[in-house]
């Protein structure tokens, strides 16, 4: 019987050396393992986070595990530390990580799993419709599964390869429990999963690769014609596929667009649905039992209205369990339902009362009295005309988002003057400073994992024609180009 499995990987038509590599093999028991993973850091650095990552991989998955999804997050974690070693014993591969995509795949109960962090992405098949399932960890990932630029923009892009999440790349992977995307979801008889690098879909749209995997041939066939695509359109990056099919027998089951079931947080509409059906059927059953013969018919006539009332009863309440179910959002790994809003907590209180109060242009804050990051739950407004923060000692602030918070760090008042921030540190904000056309200064400031560091935006006169120059600053300060370095060290 063959595989129902298949790994391919090239070094495509630009690069010298490539840094992707795969996983495409049986588990112990009914599992098959399937990996894409990416090389970050140029030259040899890149080949080697991609070659430890596989290797912490397979060692740990290859030991019989009871839960999946954890047993995944693990190996990325172990994959995580072992590259951090390597780069702290050898100092030229300092600038070296990797982004990986895995699933691991149950034929038998029709179900996969995944996890995932980068750019490498993760398909699903079902019928003709081919599904993204995860979500690149990128700013220009998120303009293009936000809908903000289409596929061809997004493949077009100049800053398409700059990551905000890798293997390698920051410890918070450890304490942050968002950082490895994670999910499962049916994986029906005839469906098929396709991970893959970059170097495919910067080159290959999704029309194109659906042609392609749809066709009536081999898996090996199909990778094989996926990597040839993609040197055909150019081939400028390594061009990694892995397909897995589950081959069962057909159940004649009718075309359904794939979901993933993240989370369960109701009753599946198929299964409200079956259970309305055997109500009716027991309805109708019931309807046709003859009555006994010394029954008068206006015996017959109440059963008959009370069986039908039973039946619209059943039909009404179906219809608004339906609806309830409708109104109910999906819950997955990047798209959460928004809880009610928190109470900020005391350092966040004393920040901002510091802020509010400063009788001077200036408010300083000393370190010893924010040994720990500052959970931020809400904006930090800065409503003066004219003030600098400055945080005084060498450990500086750090200010870190709150995983229910999804507004800036800092808000500048449009009326703010002059603002200046020194000696902090912003983590995880989707925005770090959202600012107007505000003398802004910044001196010793890191963004950590923050989407878009500095937001801003231009008040201009209305009804007046505007004839003006705009200087654009950009920060990508947790951004890794994974194009490699030029030898001499030059841009």
């Amino acid at each position: 019987m063959a595989e129902n499995f298949f790994g391919l990987t090239d070094t495509g038509k630009v690069r010298s050396n490539n840094e992707d590599t795969f996983i495409a093999q049986r588990l112990s028991g009914q599992l098959t393992l399937a990996a894409v993973i990416d090389g970050v850091g140029g030259y040899n650095g890149g080949e080697v986070a991609a070659a430890i990552a596989r290797q912490q991989m397979i060692d740990y998955l290859n030991e019989n595990h009871t839960q999946v999804i954890p047993a995944m997050i693990d190996s990325f974690k172990l994959a995580n530390n072992a590259i951090s070693a390597k780069k702290a014993e050898v100092k030229e591969l300092d600038g070296m990580a990797c982004v990986a995509t895995m699933a691991v795949v149950d034929i038998q109960n029709n179900l996969f799993y995944y996890a995932h962090v980068g750019d490498t992405r993760l398909y699903l098949l079902r019928d003709t419709t081919l599904v993204k399932i995860s979500k690149d960890h990128s700013f220009v990932g998120f303009l293009e599964d936000s809908g903000r630029l289409t596929e061809k923009e997004a493949m077009d892009h100049p800053k398409r390869n700059e990551i905000n999440k890798a293997l390698g790349f920051t410890t918070q992977i450890d304490a942050d429990e968002s950082f490895i995307e994670t999910g499962q979801s049916p994986f029906l008889p005839g469906d098929m999963l396709l991970l893959c690098s970059d170097g495919l879909t910067d080159m290959v749209n999704k029309a194109d690769i659906t042609a392609i995997i749809t066709q009536n041939t081999s898996l090996e066939e199909k990778a094989t014609q996926l990597i040839n695509a993609a040197n055909k359109n150019g081939g400028h990056d390594n061009v990694t596929v892995v397909l897995v099919y589950n081959d069962k027998a057909s159940q004649n089951r009718p075309q359904v667009a794939p979901t993933v079931d993240i989370k369960k947080n109701t009753e599946p509409v198929a299964e409200v649905k079956k259970e309305y059906k055997a109500a009716k059927a027991a309805i109708e059953t019931d309807k046709q039992k003859a009555m006994p013969q010394k029954r008068s018919s206006l015996y017959s006539v109440f059963i008959t209205i009370l069986c039908l009332a039973f039946s619209g009863a059943a039909l009404y309440y179906y219809m608004q369990w339906q609806k309830e179910l409708d109104k109910q959002p999906v819950v997955d790994n990047t798209v959460a339902i928004k809880p009610e809003k928190q109470s900020r907590n005391e350092q966040e209180i004393k920040i901002q009362n510091a802020i509010n109060m400063a009788k001077g242009d200036t408010v300083t804050l000393v370190d010893t009295l924010f040994k720990q990051p500052v959970i931020i739950s809400d904006t930090l407004d800065i409503s003066k005309p004219r003030v600098f923060i400055k945080v005084k000692g060498k450990s500086g602030l750090t200010l870190q988002c709150d995983t229910a918070y999804h507004g800036p760090a800092f808000a500048v008042n449009k009326s703010a003057k002059a603002i200046g921030l020194e000696n902090v540190k912003l983590q995880g904000f989707n925005v770090g400073i959202s600012t107007y056309n505000t003398d802004f200064h910044l001196r010793n400031v890191q963004f950590v994992d923050c989407v878009t560091p500095v937001l801003r935006s231009f008040i201009l006169p209305s009804n007046k024609p505007v004839t003006e120059g705009f200087p654009i600053t950009v920060l990508y300060a947790d951004s890794v180009s994974k194009a490699p370095k030029p030898a001499n060290g030059t841009r």
